[in-house]
């Protein structure tokens, strides 16, 4: 009698056994949505001046509760569930601060053909490089994927790799086939007769528009913000539109992202961006959205500054706009200096080799007017500036308004800062401005802007961010998709080894260290949106958004940041895995 006793109570031992073992397993594998502790493996926090690690990290419903010792960890929280790292490296959930998910759904879904290869979810898309080989590709290509009676769009086209095109190139290539080249800037397009047709646009729609040239049916800088409205009924038609986010937020898990930013929404169409976001968030990506009104398109959509300011302080409470997952940052502006770097159309004090000059997105009396509205009403500015002029441009009216009506902690933050010099960045760091960087410039641009447009010395100190952080300016690092892979440790990669695409390894002096890197795609790429108390770091209360990383960036060869795969991530305490 005994032994059955022990023997029935050894069964139900093992069966509670099992079940606690499955249990835990089935929380794992619908997302870690119980307390739970996360240890064996080096967890950075991001936290302090250096690479700080702890133990063990717990987290509850999608809050960070502790960080230290495994030990106590355990001790505190007995009933924890336990996530296993098995070695590998657990860092803050990267941060995306400066993408454009309008601009991913138009180029996700449609045909790419650029200088370098592009790798997507589906495979990698070949990049091409000289006229010849890339008339043939866009030809080959509008023969085999284009549709008669839709505007059949190519990204990626750039002159410099590419040679001239025009819409009687087109014509002759596509004939009666609508088509449009977008530029590798998405600042420009190329129309033929065919989708100029199609979209039912006439000369006197840009009369007096400089930055349209009809006959070359080329549309760039101002032009092309006067034209994108235009086509906002091709761009945003739902099916394809939702085809290229739900690819978007493809590569977002793969790269360890679990917060992005688009600083200037919309791009055309306010409600219908939004409700298309809307719709892919319901899928239940995991990342959030946090979105900053574009100034400069509202002005034009609302009728004026004030009022577009009117229509931006009713956003950030307005439940339709912001849910779980989708964000309207209060008090947040995104304003427009000069034009694109990959345009040669940045604001250069040198202006470029070859003589023509560089364009301004927004008028300089119009910009001044609104920098100064947004400043008096207690805004942090984010400003698209690339060439030193457009960015000097910006710094000096920041000094006048510091002047007139100072502010503290106001954190003005340039973006993109393609070319900047020693004094520009003293002025920065005298007057508290931030710093929003695509470093991947140097990467794709400098040996062909050595050649062309900039000359040796530019081109060589693109981006030079050891200028930034010897200042401690905050700083962070961003891809502006499509500017960039949204592929933050390929943007730290280039920041701390500086080579380009051919291999060169230029202006070694502004390297920046491993440290400062990971800080421009964590803890401080979270300040850049006034968020570094919830996300950016692993410390207690903040929100517990973990990426997991097959190797520790701080312990390999920083040649090898850029090859670190992605494990997973963990969204609001809910396991991912990126494969």
């Amino acid at each position: 009698m005994k032994s059955n006793s022990l023997f029935c109570l050894w069964v139900i031992f093992l069966i509670m056994a099992s079940c606690k073992t499955e249990a835990k397993k089935s929380v794992l594998e619908d997302g870690l949505s119980s307390v739970t502790i996360y240890y064996n493996g080096d967890i950075i926090t991001m936290e302090g001046n250096e690479a700080n690690y702890v133990e063990a990290v717990v987290q509850d419903n999608g809050r960070i509760l502790f960080t230290g010792t495994k030990n106590e960890a355990i001790k505190q929280y007995p009933k924890a569930v336990d996530f296993d790292l098995k070695g590998k490296t657990l860092i803050p959930g990267l941060i995306e601060p400066h993408l454009h998910p309008s601009l991913a759904a138009i180029m996700l879904q449609n045909e790419i053909i650029a200088p370098y290869d592009w790798k997507l979810p589906s495979g990698i898309k070949k990049g091409v490089q000289g006229q010849k080989a890339y008339l043939e590709r866009i030809n080959e290509s509008i023969k085999s994927n284009a549709q008669p009676d839709k505007l059949y769009f190519i990204w990626g086209f750039h002159q410099l790799w590419h040679g001239e095109l025009s819409r009687e190139v087109l014509n002759n290539l596509a004939g009666d086939q609508p088509v449009g080249i977008i530029h590798r800037s998405f600042h420009e397009i190329y129309l033929n007769d065919a989708a100029i047709s199609m979209l039912g646009i006439k000369e006197k729609d840009f009369k007096g528009n400089p930055q349209v040239d009809w006959q070359k049916g080329h549309f760039y800088e101002g032009g092309w913000l006067a034209l994108v409205p235009k086509m906002a009924p091709v761009l945003l038609e739902p099916e394809g539109y939702l085809k290229g986010l739900s690819v978007m937020s493809e590569l977002l898990l793969q790269n360890g992202i679990t917060t992005i930013a688009e600083p200037g929404f919309p791009s055309s169409d306010f409600d219908m961006e939004m409700e298309l976001l809307m719709r892919e968030m319901d899928n239940d990506p995991p990342y959030d959205v946090y979105l900053i009104p574009n100034g400069t398109q509202l002005y034009t959509m609302k009728g004026g500054n004030q009022e577009a300011m009117t229509f931006m302080e009713t956003l950030s409470t307005n439940e339709h706009y912001n849910t779980e997952k989708v964000h309207l940052l209060p008090k947040q502006v995104k304003l427009f200096s000069d034009g694109a770097i990959y345009s040669l159309l940045m604001q250069m004090k040198e202006g470029y080799l070859d003589g023509h000059d560089g364009e301004w997105m927004t008028p300089l009396e119009l910009f001044e007017e609104q920098l100064t509205m947004y400043w008096n009403n207690g805004y942090k500015i984010h400003v698209h500036a690339n060439g030193d002029l457009g960015q000097q441009m910006v710094i000096d009216l920041v000094k006048k308004k510091q002047a007139d009506n100072p502010r503290e902690n106001h954190r003005l933050t340039l973006h993109h800062m393609g070319y900047f010099d020693e004094d520009m960045a003293r002025e920065m760091e005298e007057l508290g401005m931030e710093a929003s960087v695509n470093p991947y410039y140097l990467w794709a641009l400098a040996d062909k802007y050595s050649e062309y447009g900039l000359g040796k010395k530019r081109a060589e100190n693109l981006v030079a961010l050891k200028l930034l952080t010897d200042r401690e300016i905050p700083l962070s690092f961003h891809s502006d998709f499509s500017m960039a892979p949204v592929e933050p440790l390929t943007l730290a990669w280039t920041a701390v080894n500086r080579e380009s695409s051919q291999g060169s390894k230029f202006s070694q002096d502004q390297k920046i260290s491993v440290f400062n890197a990971m800080k421009a795609i964590t803890i401080d790429t979270a300040r850049t949106l006034n968020l570094e108390n919830e996300i950016g770091s692993i410390q207690k209360g903040k929100i517990a958004n973990f990426t997991i990383l097959d190797q520790n960036p701080f312990e390999i060869n920083p040649n090898g940041i850029k090859d670190i795969k992605v494990n997973g991530l963990v969204f609001k305490g809910k396991y991912v895995s990126s494969n």
